[in-house]
């Protein structure tokens, strides 16, 4: 049962609108001014706030500044009453942040109507996507049905990629973004001298190529190689687009899930630019064995070549094996009879890459 908190002077109105609600099975909570309201949504976390504009004391606006103002309260659908249909009005409402406005009197349909388009939103935004095909494949569905979009594909057919196998290469055109179902892929440029840096390395539930689909060239920014036998599923440009700009909520849910943890990729070049040898291995270290490419237990997670790890920090193959060599002596890492590596010291690893 959904709660909707009713924020509203006047008595009359407040009950009358109460009334209409718990008749349609909703869990009404009411407050007669500004103040209340604020501290019966801090204690009941209502799912949608109905509040009146003009109140004596705090306003509506300010009512909706300081529940945007709590972590604990920001982001409850919230919509005005008002008996004024000046569009100043209204628009001062909605740059605060409101998701609508009912200008009173208004028909019970129009009620229903806003409440249920924002709670509909709502749940859809909060809707955790499982990181597999079927959680990809229920967003595309579900974005298809909640905004109307039509022509998407709503099941995409498995590619099986061997080790070293291109999914696509810097400079091509790019038609396709890819989920990784199963498997590992690398991303890297190459320089004019025909080395590697490598840009990333991902694991089952990560996107790759979403970044070249954005840029205006048109082509693949990268090259993506597989570095473990994969399962991955190709989804069109036209796909891709369409989730994009079609809807500005689908568009929120879908770069949240397409866009893997942009954060770390900024940390990274970061490191790049300031941090030692030393602390770049042991923060590229850390962050494979956070994504389960590397273990910390034998014969078990992805074997990565000296070069590509070499390319992930940004330093030459023999730098790069000397210090995962210093490490081995230092008791932090060992490898077994395949060459991966294999996380020994978690928490020395974190030492080095904060301090070292």
């Amino acid at each position: 049962m959904k709660t909707i908190l009713i924020i509203e002077d006047n008595l009359d109105v407040r009950e009358n609108i109460a009334d209409i609600l718990k008749l349609e099975r909703y869990k009404v909570v009411t407050a007669e001014n500004g103040t209340i309201g604020i501290g019966k949504a801090k204690t009941v976390i209502p799912d949608l706030i109905i509040c009146d504009i003009m109140m004596p004391g705090i306003d509506g606006y300010e009512v909706l500044k300081r529940i945007n103002e709590d972590s604990s309260t920001a982001g409850i659908p919230f919509v005005f009453l008002t008996a004024k249909s000046e569009r100043s009005d209204v628009r001062t409402g909605m740059n605060l942040g409101a998701d609508d406005y009912l200008t009173k009197p208004f028909e019970e349909k129009d009620l229903f109507e806003a409440i249920e388009c924002r709670l509909r939103k709502n749940d859809f935004l909060k809707k955790e996507i499982a990181r597999n095909i079927e959680g990809v494949h229920t967003f595309i569905k579900e974005a298809q049905e909640y905004a109307d979009l039509e022509s998407l594909t709503e099941t995409h057919k498995p590619q099986e990629f061997a080790k070293k196998e291109l999914l696509y290469m810097e400079g091509n055109p790019a038609h396709t973004l890819y989920f990784i179902q199963s498997g590992t892929v690398k991303t890297f440029k190459s320089t004019e001298l025909g080395k590697e840096f490598v840009t990333g390395v991902y694991s089952s539930g990560n996107f790759v190529g979403q970044l070249s689909l954005l840029n205006n060239s048109g082509t693949y920014v990268e090259t993506a190689m597989v570095l473990e036998d994969a399962e991955i599923y190709g989804i069109p440009k036209e796909d891709f687009t369409k989730l994009l700009y079609g809807n500005n909520e689908v568009s929120q849910k879908f770069i949240a899930m397409i866009s893997n943890n942009l954060i770390n990729v900024q940390q990274q070049l970061v490191s790049m630019a300031f941090a030692s040898v030393r602390q770049r291995a042991a923060k590229a270290l850390l962050e494979l064995y956070e994504k389960g490419i590397i273990k910390d237990r034998a014969n078990s997670g992805v074997g990565i070549a000296r070069e590509d790890f070499a390319g992930m920090i940004g330093t030459a193959t023999e730098t790069a094996i000397r210090t995962l060599s210093d490490f081995k002596d230092e008791g932090l890492i060992t490898t077994d009879q395949g060459r991966r590596i294999i996380i020994l010291n978690k928490e020395g690893l974190q030492h080095v890459a904060e301090f070292s």
